[in-house]
């Protein structure tokens, strides 16, 4: 690519909660300009959390956005300015199931949908796992959170039949078989 996409202007178009929308005027190729929604996110943790029998732990949570609960591993937004991914990873294992780890071994980058996010999750494999004495109080959907312990392979065959279908747990997942050879 030889070509460097400047941005000639840039609009925001909307800042909420989690993400903000802006309108980039960009430079193409050749000269001409283009206009390209951009949805600027803070960026997401994602945890496989497998135990000494090669077990993953998997919630299944309300997704609003696509109208159902999905399979995935605990993950969380990277929303405290200035924490690093796996501060973020560690704590959201916590909070989402209760569960703390004593090795962390990092698995996996990716961008969620690149065609109009700047959405990047780090994955992380986490193991020596013990129940906390104590889960932080939860909220929202996460008080309906079903936890799941499953054979990692299980899991597996779980991505490629379609019953799991949230990109960054199949990342995941997948990563770990091949980290620990399950």
């Amino acid at each position: 690519m030889t070509h460097a996409y400047d941005v000639v202007s840039s609009e925001v178009r909307y800042r909420g909660r989690v993400f903000t929308l802006r309108s980039d005027v960009v430079r193409m190729p050749g000269g001409a300009t283009a206009v390209r929604d951009v949805v600027d996110h803070p960026g997401a943790v994602g945890i496989v959390a497998v135990d000494a029998a090669l077990n993953v732990l998997l919630i299944r949570q309300y997704r609003h956005a696509v109208g159902t609960a999905l399979w995935e591993v605990p993950a969380g937004l990277r929303d405290v300015p200035g924490e690093d991914p796996e501060t973020t990873a560690r704590r959201e294992l916590h909070e989402e199931t209760g569960w703390v780890a004593e090795a962390w071994t990092h698995l996996a980058s990716a961008y969620a949908t690149p065609g109009w996010s700047n959405e990047r999750f780090e994955i992380y494999l986490a193991r020596d796992l013990r129940e906390a004495a104590e889960r932080p109080e939860v909220h929202d959907e996460e008080l309906d959170l079903e936890l799941r312990w499953l054979p990692l392979a299980e899991a597996c065959a779980w991505v490629l039949d379609g019953r799991i279908t949230n990109a960054l747990c199949a990342i995941g997942v997948l990563a770990a078989a091949r980290r620990l050879g399950a």
